[in-house]
């Protein structure tokens, strides 16, 4: 199993929209690196589900619930995507101010590459943004 961070404009797509749907292709990724993540998801990895913008926190976990499959809508046949489910809701979103402050978690992609949109996790970066925020 693999560990992951996805981020999502909640006016575009926010937690509660995930919550209300048993799954949901995780469109709209063009950016290499975060394809080349995504291509490397596998059915019921774990992914955090942060919302950027002005709220910028963890606010949910789901799974993989589809693995990579062609983007229906690339004609060039360069992109995937994944169709993940909603597992659980934070107790208490973890905030990318108390992320940044937790010493263990300063090489984590989401510190490191601030714009990168799928990342992967380590096992122990994933367990203690879950602990911080009650997942």
């Amino acid at each position: 199993m693999a560990y992951w961070l996805v981020k999502s404009e909640p006016g575009d797509w926010s937690w509660q929209d995930q919550l209300g749907v048993e799954k949901e292709p995780w469109d709209g990724v063009r950016n290499f690196q975060a394809q080349k993540n995504m291509r490397s998801m596998s059915v019921d990895d774990e992914v955090l589900f942060y919302h950027s913008g002005k709220e910028r926190a963890v606010v949910g976990l789901c799974h993989v619930a589809v693995g990579p499959y062609p983007d229906p809508d690339d004609e060039t046949g360069r992109f995937c995507l994944v169709d993940l489910a909603a597992k659980k809701t934070a107790d208490h979103p973890a905030t990318l101010t108390a992320i940044k402050a937790e010493p263990s978690l300063a090489g984590i992609p989401l510190v490191r590459q601030a714009r990168l949109s799928v990342m992967p996790l380590d096992l122990d970066a994933f367990r203690k943004i879950c602990e911080m925020s009650g997942l």
